[in-house]
């Protein structure tokens, strides 16, 4: 197996568990703040992790302008995406909004080409998209959205789909911020987390103090500590993972892979939960196992 595939799986892991952590958040906080905290407990452990680097004896690129405007690019791309997904649960149409930020991957595929000439073989495409159909299976409501075809494009369609695109590009500006700097690939990689959690930080955290946030909001979010540094952790590592992984290999390939996340979901939610399997969760898993195996496999690459 390839670093770059066991380092997405374990990223994807993590995230999972951050979720569920996040989850713990529901009722204190809303869901901007809830967003928030991923970022502002994140950092400091970002930070411990660049350390422990330096103190090894790894070498510490010097930042480029080249680096500095991807990452910041990546930083507000991806909370601008949070935000397009927050907005479009708002409306009725949720499950639209839902479904059309799944579309990340293809849209990740895309901006690659465009922003750093990353190009995908077809069988891998082919992988993406068969991926694709069952992450809209395992999607929330997602027999649904089927029925919902004709409002597909609506106000809650678009926001999803901006969503979708805030996230495919930050991971590909991730991954140029990452390229734009001299060194191992997990060095790089750490140090473009720690920008982009610094910034992330400041920014929503003076957007919430200043015009976007309800009255007490970074009060909340600090009284949600207890919780607040768990999520911080695994999702700094679960970050880690996604961008060292995503130095080694195209971010298409990545986060396709990373769909995974989802799987890992469902068998928690079935296996721990006892919750009712419905076949059409079943078809979803298949059709994403199914996916990666299409585009991991040798011949199609």
């Amino acid at each position: 197996m390839e670093p770059w595939i066991a380092i997405t799986l374990v990223a994807a892991f993590l995230q999972n568990a951050r979720t569920a952590l996040q989850k713990k958040l529901v009722g204190r906080l809303d869901a901007t703040e809830a967003s928030y905290v991923r970022f502002c407990y994140a950092w400091p452990f970002a930070l411990v992790y660049v350390a422990l680097l330096a103190a090894g004896g790894a070498e510490m690129p010097a930042p480029t302008a080249r680096f500095l405007a991807f990452v910041s690019a990546g930083a507000v791309l991806q909370i601008l995406g949070t935000v397009a997904l927050i907005a479009s649960f708002a409306h009725r149409n949720f499950a639209v909004g839902s479904a059309y930020s799944k579309t990340e991957t293809v849209q990740t595929a895309l901006f690659g080409l465009v922003l750093l000439g990353d190009a995908v073989p077809l069988g891998a495409l082919l992988g993406i998209g068969v991926s694709l159909v069952g992450v809209l299976l395992l999607s929330p409501r997602a027999p649904k959205v089927v029925g919902q075809a004709r409002q597909w494009i609506g106000t809650g369609g678009w926001l999803g789909m901006g969503a979708g695109a805030g996230f495919a590009s930050s991971a590909v500006c991730y991954r140029g911020a990452s390229l734009a700097l001299d060194g191992e690939a997990h060095v790089t990689a750490a140090v473009t987390l720690l920008a982009s959690t610094v910034i992330q930080t400041l920014a929503m955290g003076m957007w919430l103090a200043r015009a976007g946030g309800k009255p007490g909001a970074l009060a909340r979010v600090a009284s949600a500590w207890r919780v607040g540094i768990w999520v911080g952790l695994a999702g700094m590592a679960a970050s880690a993972g996604w961008f060292t992984a995503m130095t080694l290999e195209s971010a298409a390939l990545v986060r396709a892979v990373g769909q995974v996340e989802l799987l890992f979901a469902f068998v928690v939610a079935t296996a721990i939960f006892r919750e009712r399997v419905r076949l059409v969760e079943v078809a979803g898993s298949v059709l994403i196992v199914g996916g990666i195996g299409l585009l991991l496999h040798p011949a199609l690459s």
